[in-house]
């Protein structure tokens, strides 16, 4: 079991089974939300996520729709301010890596949205790195029949 928390210790969760993608997110808004570089974050299937105390305290925020839907919405515990694991819409949670307390057992697997990466950033690691465009045509190859 993979257990993981908010910096007060309010919000807790486990997680019985990783698979990934385990992204690092460079973004304009993953970077505001974690305030660094990139945001470190993976999927993990809603069976094998288990909220086990703090639910009261999970607030969201939800920010404008820039291109198209879904929103960006991000979770955050109302006592700390530290962001949370999101549900997504397809059923699965958006765990940010940084509040694991255990090994997750799985590494992150690429960079993405690079080309808005922080001008004072730079990709050191042999992770793929993927664009924009690259991760549109990524998703429409794996939804196609």
């Amino acid at each position: 079991m993979i257990r993981g928390s908010c910096l007060c210790g309010g919000v807790k969760f486990e997680i019985s089974r990783t698979r990934g993608p385990f992204e690092l997110c460079h973004c304009n808004r993953c970077r505001k939300v974690s305030g660094s570089a990139y945001r470190a974050g993976f999927l993990v299937q809603a069976e094998d996520f288990h909220l086990t105390d703090g639910k009261e305290l999970m607030k969201t925020f939800e920010a404008p729709i820039v291109e198209a839907p879904p929103a960006y919405h991000q979770c955050f515990c109302g006592r700390c301010g530290c962001p949370l694991p999101n549900p997504t819409q397809s059923g699965s949670w958006y765990v940010p890596a940084g509040l694991l307390d255990d090994d997750p057992k799985i590494r992150p697997d690429k960079h993405i949205y690079v080309e808005f990466k922080a001008p004072w950033d730079a990709i050191t690691d042999q992770l793929p790195q993927m664009t924009k465009q690259q991760i549109r045509a990524h998703r429409a190859r794996a939804s196609a029949p």
